[in-house]
């Protein structure tokens, strides 16, 4: 797929949880080319001195009518608190959009979403496709405390609409499950109500979501998340390792069948 780059007005710039913010971007282009689970390269336009290089963010909302890209980020250094400043009718350059996304098989019945941090936001545009195809979908979504809980009320409604029903856990018990993600999750899975597990969050989450779904056979793709600094293939600075050798996060991915990944 062709990547264009557009220098898009930002529509809105909120936070949403503690240190996490919710931009739109007008960049109609992108956003009608936008498959969920890929992403956009974004830097603050006209500020080179802010970053050297560019930074991913999976795209969290678009639709040709939309004309705007949204993203989900937390602010975790000088390019996020950068971009939290920023104000509608500031403009940011981004390219996009970057890379394989989601691929759940066409006759997914039953799909469970498990996302943890801000995992979230790579798996919103996959929970409104699937249940716009007919499929029932569950999720589980986690975070360290209440306050830090991002993208819920997306994620509910497109639950919502397909019959399913969303899971809160947080570390602290302050909303939801007292426990991590994968004290739901794994008893979901077990149950064998799904044929397709879709997760995005950190490594250690992942690597044990894809273990149960192995374990009870379950078709499960994930969205690896890698620091990318060119967001091309070219640097191969976010490789991969799988069975068909190394591959690069940001184009041969980001989203990989479980199964091929070396955990």
């Amino acid at each position: 797929m062709t990547k264009m780059q557009e220098y898009g007005h930002i529509v809105f710039n909120k936070q949403i949880a503690e240190g996490i913010y919710w931009m739109s971007v007008n960049a109609p282009d992108i956003a009608a080319a936008a498959n969920p689970g890929q992403f956009v390269h974004m830097c603050v336009h006209g500020k080179p001195s802010v970053q050297f290089l560019r930074m991913p963010f999976c795209i969290y909302d678009a639709s040709a009518d939309m004309n705007a890209v949204d993203i989900c980020y937390q602010v975790v250094g000088e390019g996020t608190e950068q971009l939290s400043k920023l104000v509608p009718g500031e403009f940011v350059d981004i390219i996009g959009p970057i890379g394989n996304g989601w691929n759940p098989p066409e006759n997914t019945q039953h799909a469970l979403l498990v996302c943890g941090g801000v995992g979230a936001p790579a798996l919103n545009l996959l929970g409104r496709a699937l249940a716009i195809g007919g499929a029932k979908v569950d999720a589980v979504m986690g975070a360290q405390t209440a306050s830090k809980l991002a993208c819920q009320e997306h994620i509910e409604c497109s639950v919502a609409k397909s019959g399913g029903t969303v899971h809160i856990t947080t570390d602290d018990g302050s909303a939801g499950v007292h426990g991590f993600v994968t004290q739901v999750s794994d008893e979901l899975i077990a149950s064998g109500a799904y044929d397709y597990v879709a997760v995005c969050g950190p490594l250690p989450m992942e690597r044990n979501v894809v273990k149960a779904a192995f374990e009870h056979d379950v078709f499960c793709e994930v969205s690896m998340e890698k620091l990318m600094a060119c967001g091309v293939g070219a640097c191969l600075g976010c490789t991969v390792e799988t069975k068909a050798g190394r591959k690069r996060c940001c184009v041969d991915g980001p989203v990989f069948d479980a199964a091929e990944v070396i955990w």
